[in-house]
C-alpha cells in the first residue's frame, strides 16, 4: 500500500492550502442505516468496528471546523422507487435483490443523521445517487462562497459515496483533501484500497490531526 498520507507533506504546505477562507468541510452519509447498530447495514450484520472510531474523527472536524469558520456541508441519502435511475433498478433485478430491503428509504429512521448533525451555519444537501453532486444543489451550494475551491472529504463509506464524491469534485476543478482516519467502510481492504486509489489520482490523503491542527492555529 502506498503511503499517500505523506502526500501533505511532500508540496506547498498543508495549512495553505486548507486555510478556512477557501475551504469546505463535506461530510457525507453519516446516517443511522449506514452507522448504527440497529440501522440496515448493522441488521444484516456489516461489521461496523471502523465505523465508530471514524465518526469521532468526523466530530472533530466538524468542533474544528466551527472554530474556525470552515463552511460546512452534510450530505444525506434518502433512496425510493421514484429516484432510483434505471440503472439501479436493473441492477437490483439482475442481482436478485430487488425484494429485499434498501438502506435510507425515504421517510423512514434510517436516513436520519447518526452521532453528528448540522449546526447553525452548516447546510443539508440530500442526494440520491452515490455522489454528492448528481441531481442535487451541491454546485449551487459551493459556488455562492466564491472563495471556495477546496474540500475537505469524509463520511460513510469510504469506497462508496465518499470516492465517488471526490472523484466528482476532482473532475470539477476542486482541490480535494481526504482526512484517512475520518471514512470507513465495512472492510478494512476496501477502505485502503480505495484511499490508495483517490491520493493517487484525485485528492491529499491526510489525517484529521493535521486537518484540525491548521484550523486551530487558523483562529490563534
Amino acid at each position: 500500500m502506498n503511503d499517500t498520507a505523506s502526500l501533505t507533506r511532500s508540496v506547498a504546505p498543508l495549512c495553505n492550502m486548507i486555510a478556512p477562507v477557501r475551504t469546505a468541510l463535506v461530510i457525507i452519509d453519516v446516517q443511522v442505516d449506514f452507522g448504527a447498530p440497529d440501522g440496515h447495514y448493522g441488521k444484516i450484520g456489516c461489521d461496523l468496528r471502523r465505523v465508530q472510531p471514524a465518526i469521532d474523527r468526523m466530530a472533530e472536524l466538524q468542533d474544528a471546523a466551527q472554530r474556525a469558520g470552515v463552511f460546512t456541508v452534510f450530505v444525506r441519502l434518502e433512496t425510493g422507487p421514484t429516484t432510483d435511475s434505471p440503472a439501479a433498478r436493473e441492477r437490483r433485478i439482475r442481482t436478485s435483490t430487488d425484494g429485499g430491503a434498501r438502506p435510507c428509504l425515504a421517510d423512514t429512521p434510517g436516513t436520519g443523521y447518526y452521532r453528528l448533525f448540522p449546526r447553525a451555519g452548516d447546510v443539508e444537501v440530500v442526494k440520491c445517487r452515490y455522489s454528492s453532486f448528481v441531481n442535487t444543489n451541491m454546485e449551487f451550494v459551493l459556488k455562492a462562497r466564491p472563495s471556495l475551491d477546496t474540500l475537505v472529504v469524509c463520511g460513510l463509506t469510504t469506497e462508496c459515496c465518499v470516492e465517488t464524491t471526490v472523484r466528482d469534485a476532482f473532475v470539477r476543478d476542486y482541490h480535494v483533501f481526504l482526512p484517512r482516519d475520518a471514512s470507513a467502510s465495512y472492510r478494512a481492504d476496501m477502505h485502503d484500497v480505495s484511499v490508495d486509489v483517490m491520493g493517487q489520482f484525485f485528492a491529499t490523503v491526510t489525517t484529521t490531526a493535521e486537518v484540525t491542527s491548521c484550523w486551530k492555529a487558523a483562529r490563534a
